[in-house]
């Protein structure tokens, strides 16, 4: 096990150096600059500017500047936001995006594995075929469409409940307030719990048909028992493959979601900074993503390992 994660984590290496590389320069061909604004600038200060930031260097220089700085864990400067760092930018919106992909990930683990052992416990009954309308309305429907609709209704029309009139913010921070909290997450949750719900049922209906559930039932274990003890475990092996990537990105932030609630998260961030053509803060949100998802399958494939096992790395 131990000469597996180191091998996996040396090639952690070649990879991020094969996504910095496209990456650099594919921001490069986009058109406009960092500095181009409508009121062009005197060439002298855009000299000045250029230089400060080794963009009057060649190309193939910049480049190599900007490895030399990785190597250093240096993501750079900002070009837009003047006196901080990527990393300072990367730092301060980390713990909102986080906030709200761990809660939108509670509750579709919650909800979803519930909902698709439930489906696949009832299998072609009414509850089965509601799960799944449920399953397929959430996968279809994309966030920029569920995001407005629930403003509309709490935050703008608000709803009753025992008696009370109940209004939800339609966007900001605030200090991360529950209140503010309620919306994005159930934005972000939705598609989530629609995909593990059809996950968990697609995995625990061909479970619950294993010979060695039939002898479970046969020696008389209780229901409860047999799916929680037996089949559950082995269910979620397609789930944990899943989770990988998913976890990636609901912790370093949703980009659409970010955006529409002005929410000062990771995937707001990359949002300006790819509108801004701010090099330095795009490059450096690619690089945090992906070594987020790398670490992530990693960790995903020693869980697949705890729960089956069968499975053995060596």
């Amino acid at each position: 096990m131990t000469s597996f994660v180191f091998r996996r984590l040396l090639g952690v290496i070649p990879t991020l150096l094969v996504i910095v590389t496209l990456s650099f320069f594919l921001m490069r061909l986009a058109p406009g600059g960092p500095f181009d604004t409508q009121r062009r600038l005197p060439p002298e200060i855009q000299r000045n500017i250029a230089a400060a930031y080794d963009l009057n260097k060649p190309l193939y220089q910049q480049y190599f500047i900007y490895l030399d700085r990785l190597v250093h864990f240096d993501l750079g400067p900002s070009y837009r936001t003047k006196d901080f760092t990527v990393s300072e930018l990367i730092a301060e919106g980390l713990p909102v995006s986080a906030r709200l992909g761990l809660g939108a990930m509670a509750i579709a683990l919650v909800f979803g594995i519930s909902l698709g052992t439930l489906a696949a416990l009832r299998q072609n009954s009414a509850a089965d075929y509601s799960v799944m309308s449920f399953a397929m309305l959430g996968i279809t429907i994309p966030s920029f469409v569920t995001a407005p609709v629930l403003m509309l209704v709490f935050g703008v029309w608000g709803v009753k409940f025992l008696g009370h009139d109940i209004s939800l913010p339609v966007g900001g921070w605030n200090n991360g307030a529950v209140a503010n909290l309620v919306l994005p997450i159930a934005v972000l949750a939705l598609p989530e719990t629609a995909i593990v719900a059809r996950l968990v049922r697609g995995s625990m209906v061909e479970v619950l048909r294993s010979n060695y559930i039939r002898t479970a039932r046969a020696k008389g274990l209780p229901e409860h028992l047999i799916v929680l003890r037996h089949a559950l475990p082995p269910a979620l092996l397609p789930l944990v493959s899943y989770l990988g990537p998913a976890f990636a990105t609901l912790l370093t932030g949703s980009l659409v979601v970010e955006r529409i609630f002005a929410i000062p998260g990771v995937g707001r961030y990359f949002i300006e900074g790819a509108i801004n053509r701010d090099y330095t803060l795009v490059l450096g949100v690619v690089i945090f993503y992906a070594t987020f998802i790398i670490l992530l399958n990693l960790v995903a494939d020693l869980l697949y390992a705890a729960l089956d096992p069968r499975v053995r790395y060596r």
